[in-house]
């Protein structure tokens, strides 16, 4: 299907999917940094920022939002391009990689590995932010994306530096998580989530250091399932891209390479 996406440098293509309630542009702060040696295209989920939803009687589930990528990548002409995911968009990268569809897969702070209350907590911290956006009355959003109290309100539960991101995001990422056709039934999706099958492509995990969403420890059972260090990103949060862009590209470049 046609999805919204930007598209940005040169060499092997290396798609980008965000996490649920996010659009591509979480990506924007290191996607010049890859683009130097990568195709890069980041894509917004159908559902999700500027993409259209799904269609009627298909349903939001990490398998459709898979088969989307897969459908998407096909009328590009990308044929087995790398891929890196955030989250829900990293679960899906290693579905993607359980498929043998892409040449490696990159997940970073991917959904799937929780155990007990986590995924309860997760969803309801995802709800509360939600919540957050669609409650601020008009004009307010961009005061409390000014305020350093205010994006540390905001986004300080998926970031661990708020005050690295500039207000304009903080403001976009707000809009993108109020809007989301698919938000709800996607969430409601998670409760069924488990690993996906084993990879038949190269794959790298890597977990944020605070990430508060998807508890680090998360991390564990991600390492048993791979069979294979989880990178730690020191010093950052679920989404971690605008916390150490360097980091994040060094990570995606190098898992990238990987064939």
């Amino acid at each position: 299907m046609e999805l919204a996406f930007e598209r940005r440098g040169s060499g092997p293509p290396l798609v980008l999917l965000h996490g649920i309630g996010h659009h591509w542009q979480a990506w924007e702060p290191v996607i010049d940094l890859l683009a130097t040696s990568r195709d890069v295209i980041a894509v917004d989920f159908p559902g999700f920022g500027a993409s259209p939803p799904l269609p009627s009687g298909v349903p939001y589930n990490p398998e459709t939002l898979t088969d989307a990528v897969e459908s998407f990548c096909a009328r590009l002409g990308v044929r087995e391009p790398h891929v890196a995911g955030n989250s829900l968009g990293g679960y899906v990268a290693l579905t993607l990689a359980a498929r043998g569809a892409v040449r490696s897969a990159t997940a970073l702070s991917p959904a799937g590995f929780w155990s007990g209350a986590e995924p309860v907590l997760a969803r309801a911290i995802l709800r509360s932010m939600r919540g957050l956006t669609r409650s601020l009355p008009p004009g307010r959003t961009d005061v409390v994306a000014r305020s350093a109290v205010g994006r540390a309100l905001s986004v300080g539960l998926i970031v661990a530096h708020p005050s690295r991101m500039t207000p304009e995001a903080v403001i976009a990422g707000g809009q993108a998580l109020r809007d989301a056709a698919g938000f709800d039934e996607t969430l409601a999706a998670f409760s069924s989530i488990a690993p996906p099958g084993r990879p038949k492509a190269p794959i790298t995990i890597a977990w944020g250091e605070h990430d508060r969403l998807l508890l680090r420890r998360q991390a564990v059972r991600a390492a048993r399932w791979s069979e294979q260090r989880v990178k730690l990103l020191r010093g950052c949060g679920h989404v971690p891209m605008s916390d150490d862009p360097r980091l994040v590209a060094r990570v995606l470049l190098e898992g990238s390479s990987r064939t």
